[in-house]
């Protein structure tokens, strides 16, 4: 099972039309694009505005997902909050028939105990027809899974991996230590990529293979099968985009290069704003620079 999720995921944007509605011919072209550099895709996670997504709106994007995926590529699902038992009821009411793993995130906000957050997952996973993919972003969340925490999770059935957001090079590497090595272990940021594969990381659940797919994914794999020259230069070419595209928050900056790409408008729904006029010059002159338009 872990071996579907091999490579880049890409953390799907979710289009909106002036009015906020989702832009579905625009979701088609952005599918279109990234489907040529992903392996597999993620939907209804932050970068796709999980936030300010109704139920509705969450379960026709899914649907919509599962009916326009040129390549049939895995689907992975964002299922994740600080209230377990609504987690657990949005897992019961949704349809995962062709979805191959759940996506979630650690709960935020209310800043549980990492026995708390043990308690959590496992009823997820009690609960979950699917997979589960613990999500760490302490960034976002304030609360952070502990390696103690993660490798106690690893050994439920139905927990199969973490996507790691935690930009610690130094816990990444207790974890690719200690953890089992069927257990998935995945970058949750665009930038260290090449680095968390050189000590035994799979690939990204990513924000940028949006924008950048093929080039991205060309980097990603170089990296995978042990060509970290050609991977490292790849990197560093990213590495201006990736701090512009979080100046503003994401996906606001991600979405404006998708904008500056043709593939659909860069309206993004309160409390984010569109990406401002600077910012939109410095992604386009940075795309410019490095060849990518």
């Amino acid at each position: 099972m872990t071996s579907t999720f091999y490579g880049v995921g890409t953390a799907l944007i979710t289009p909106f039309k002036s009015d906020l509605s989702i832009d579905f011919t625009a979701l088609e072209k952005v599918i279109n694009y990234v489907s040529n550099g992903s392996d597999y895709l993620v939907v209804n996670g932050t970068t796709g505005e999980s936030p300010t997504t109704t139920a509705t709106e969450k379960q026709e994007l899914l649907s919509f997902v599962k009916k326009t995926n040129p390549k049939d590529l895995p689907i992975v699902f964002g299922i994740g909050g600080n209230n377990t038992a609504d987690v657990l009821e949005r897992i019961l009411a949704t349809d995962l028939n062709g979805v191959s793993a759940i996506l979630s995130v650690c709960p935020y906000y209310n800043k549980p105990s990492q026995a708390g957050l043990i308690a959590h997952y496992n009823a997820i996973a009690d609960a979950s027809p699917v997979p589960i993919i613990l999500y760490n972003v302490p960034g976002r969340t304030v609360t952070s899974l502990s390696v103690d925490t993660i490798v106690e999770l690893s050994k439920h059935a139905n927990i199969i991996g973490l996507k790691d957001a935690s930009c610690s090079i130094a816990q990444a590497q207790l974890l690719a230590n200690t953890l089992p090595e069927d257990f998935l272990l995945v970058s949750g940021d665009d930038n260290l990529v090449t680095a968390l594969i050189s000590i035994g990381y799979k690939g990204v659940i990513s924000v940028i293979a949006n924008g950048f797919s093929k080039p991205f994914h060309e980097m990603t794999h170089a990296a995978l099968e042990g060509d970290f020259k050609t991977a490292s230069a790849m990197q560093f070419k990213f590495l201006e985009f990736d701090n512009l595209l979080y100046a503003e928050s994401n996906p606001v900056g991600i979405k404006k290069v998708c904008a500056i790409r043709g593939l659909c408008e860069a309206h993004v729904r309160l409390p984010l704003v569109e990406a401002t006029e600077n910012l939109g010059i410095a992604l386009e002159a940075a795309m410019r620079k490095e060849g990518f338009l």
